[in-house]
């Protein structure tokens, strides 16, 4: 549980509406948040996080529902302005009105106008992210109303004059003890607000009232039929309800992109907002009406009339210019249920405050206040590290990583380097179009170059690299954390001790090479920093008797990516194509160690490359090491035959193993486990989305303390294991998790190929 800090703190100054649009606000907002909410914010997405993947296991034709909920968005999306007419009409007849409002104010103007129209005095709200991102609660108390959130969370972060952290648990930021001292300095009561318990029975008893008296109740809508004007909205309090059906006026409010076709479109969608949000198979309150509701209104204000009133507040504010922009589209198909949130390593630490803007948070988040708030508003976008755990979690397959990175090239192409512009060219080799992006991008952008040369000069590269000076002027020029543990570049690299040695594996000549069954790729990483991976793959395969040929060695385009820099990814991805084509068409297997680049082959690859022809190959034809031994060549029985037992060479017999997070996202990870495994090793694998350094992310200034704080969780889970389990192997697949497990804990760690490697070599 979190510390108690004092709410007058004034380093806990409430963050309402706050921009984030430079890096110096952005890097106040995160410190704010690692100081005061990391614990409770982790808490709770953790357990959203547990809950969403024991739901959605549970469902059993998922996938082929995500493709429906995907189909439906998509449709509606095409077809807006069609379904605005038809759901227009469809609210008429049944006897409300309608109103599209171009922009935050004039949504505001009309709502506000309403409610002055209604005489209203008390307005009660239930949960609605458009009202938050049009302000209405202050508009609406400027005209001298009282407003009141109904939601629990929503209420404590009025309470507290903060904006909400997350969008479906707003207070998630805020533990029991917080919540209690807030409601005792708001209000005058004896109790103690001690518990969960107490502080929800005193809510309720005081939200009653309100309900009673309320003129007029406001509502989102989770998405509305065209058909029908049928409004879809789920809760866990039972608050809407009573929002929509106690007050004698009812408004909903809600974005444009939240109407679907027809009633029966809501259906699937429904099935996927619980599991995907709170792991719950239904919400505990699920609401199809239709108004204005056939009901008295049960209001005692005003003598309310016998019959109700209905007001639909569509709100367009940028949705349109997001619906004609082929990149940003796609976020228009969210349904709001915030899995990307709770799968975020990053969000799970720092929460909405900080990994947030004026209204949305989180991944998707950025996508979002670029569209309805301008591209400046959107650098929080910068804490998305790509690690695509997000996106098998997102009930309509958004491409979250991507969107982040074209909000990324858009903010570097808005910037000004072109001074550099000849030494980006020349020496770090970007292309023309990304030479405006700033400098340390363009630094860690260029990886490639960087590694070639530290390669080259090395030793003497790392030593340089590892003093105070150096360090302290690459701080200050690049942005790179001056305590972070730099890595180090190989001496020999992998190309040069394949070149040097492939005499010694079944005799490896060019004959050979023609006839290989498959084909080794050196990616950067490994070929500059990790050379002892490819030789324990090369090893192990030659050992099993399976004819390889190592390729050249290409950057693929991951550091470029990682940056924003998409044309200098594509390009990377085109050389990258052209060198590897041959071994593609002739259908060979490629063995890809480094899973940031096996993703890049399988998924990255079809922003960058427009071949589908060739898409499908990389798709098709590369694989992880150990998904390779076991999926295509069927080597199982043959390895344990032909491995020696671990305990022959004074290992324990137990591994803990951190899998990559983009491996674990390509279906990759599975392989490793059970093939180590089948050697007679007991596997305890971490459950972490990430491990938080994500390549160049944990190096930078800005963010090396949240890649460290993130990090923590994995050190604590093998402290967890050895206690259980005794003394462990430590074991990482990727260059990142390696990186960031022997910082953390001081530990060797080994790749499970080095693993394999040595008991082949031992038998």
């Amino acid at each position: 549980m979190a510390e108690d800090h004092s709410m007058d703190t004034p380093e806990y100054i409430p963050r309402k509406y706050a921009r984030k649009d430079s890096y110096e606000a952005l890097g106040n907002a995160i410190k704010l948040s690692l100081d005061y909410e990391q614990d409770a914010v982790r808490r709770n997405t953790n357990a959203f996080n547990t809950g969403r993947y024991q739901a959605t296991g549970k469902i059993p034709d998922y996938e082929s529902l995500k493709d429906r909920a995907r189909a439906i968005k998509e449709d509606a999306i095409r077809r807006l302005p069609e379904l605005l007419d038809t759901l227009r009409s469809s609210v008429e007849q049944n006897g409300g009105t309608v109103y599209l409002a171009r922009d935050a104010e004039d949504a505001t103007r009309h709502i506000s106008e309403l409610c002055t129209g209604y005489n209203a005095e008390l307005v009660v709200k239930a949960k609605s992210m458009t009202s938050e991102e049009i302000h209405l609660n202050s508009v609406l108390e400027s005209a001298g109303m009282e407003v009141v959130e109904t939601d629990l969370g929503e209420m404590i972060i009025q309470l507290a004059d903060e904006q909400p952290s997350h969008i479906v648990g707003p207070a998630i930021h805020r533990n029991r003890e917080q919540i209690s001292t807030l409601f005792k300095e708001h209000f005058e009561t004896n109790q103690s607000l001690d518990s969960g318990e107490e502080l929800t029975k005193f809510a309720r008893d005081l939200l009653r009232k309100k309900f009673i008296r309320a003129d007029i109740g406001i509502s989102g809508a989770n998405a509305i039929a065209a058909d029908s004007g049928t409004l879809l909205l789920v809760e866990s309090e039972g608050n809407i309800r009573m929002v929509s059906q106690a007050p004698p006026v009812h408004i909903a409010i809600a974005g444009i992109e939240k109407i679907v076709p027809s009633k029966a479109d809501l259906f699937p969608l429904l099935e996927l907002l619980g599991p995907s949000g709170t792991g719950q198979p239904l919400t505990s309150y699920t609401n199809l009406i239709t108004p204005p509701l056939n009901l008295r209104p049960f209001s005692f204000n005003h003598n309310p009339p016998d019959t109700r009133s209905f007001h639909l507040v569509l709100l367009e504010n940028g949705r349109m210019d997001m619906r004609d922009d082929p990149m940003l589209r796609e976020a228009l198909y969210c349904i709001r249920c915030a899995a990307c949130l709770n799968s975020c390593a990053n969000f799970q630490t720092l929460g909405g405050h900080a990994y947030g803007g004026e209204t949305y948070s989180g991944g998707i988040g950025a996508a979002w206040e670029a569209g309805t708030h301008g591209l400046e508003t959107a650098k929080f976008g910068e804490l998305c590290t790509g690690c695509s755990r997000c996106v098998p979690q997102c009930p309509v397959r958004i491409d979250i990583p991507w969107l982040n990175t074209v909000l990324r090239d858009r903010m570097n192409r808005s910037g000004d380097s072109e001074k550099f512009s000849f030494v980006y060219r020349g020496l770090l080799q970007s292309a023309p179009e990304d030479t405006t992006a700033p400098f340390q991008k363009q630094f860690f952008g260029n990886f490639a170059t960087l590694a070639r040369w530290g390669s080259r000069l090395a030793p003497l590269s790392n030593r340089l690299a590892a003093t105070s000076p150096v360090k302290a002027l690459l701080e200050k020029t690049v942005g790179l954390a001056r305590d972070a543990e730099l890595p180090q570049f190989a001496t020999r690299t992998f190309a040069q001790e394949y070149k040097a040695s492939r005499h010694d594996f079944n005799g490896s000549t060019p004959e050979v090479q023609k006839d290989a069954e498959v084909v080794l790729f050196p990616d950067i990483y490994v070929n500059y920093l990790h050379p002892s991976w490819g030789m324990a793959a090369l090893g192990i395969l030659n050992r099993l008797g399976i004819q390889t040929v190592v390729s050249d060695s290409f950057a693929d385009g991951r550091a470029a990516l990682s940056q924003g820099m998409v044309t200098t990814a594509s390009d990377r991805a085109h050389e990258l194509a052209d060198g590897l084509k041959r071994y593609l068409d002739e259908e060979r297997d490629i063995i890809v160690i480094e899973p940031s680049v096996l993703s890049m082959f399988r998924s990255d690859y079809g922003h960058l490359l427009n071949d589908e022809h060739l898409l499908t190959l990389f798709r098709e034809r590369t694989f992880d090491p150990f998904e390779y031994l076991l999926n295509a060549a069927n080597l199982t029985g043959r390895i344990q035959e032909m491995t020696a037992d671990p305990g022959t060479i004074s290992w324990p017999p137990r591994i803990f193993y951190h899998s990559h997070c983009q491996q674990r996202t390509s279906d990759a990870a599975e392989p490793t486990v059970k093939l180590l495994k089948s050697l007679g090793f007991e596997v305890k694998t971490s459950s972490v989305e990430c491990c938080g350094m994500a390549g160049s992310f944990g190096y930078k200034r800005e963010y090396y303390e949240v890649a460290r704080q993130v990090g923590k969780d994995l050190a604590v889970q093998l402290e967890d294991a050895e206690s259980e389990f005794g003394e462990c192997l430590v074991a990482a697949s990727g260059t990142s998790c390696t990186d960031q497990l022997k910082a953390l804990t001081g530990r060797t760690v080994m790749h499970p190929l080095e693993i394999l490697d040595s008991l082949l070599y031992t038998k």
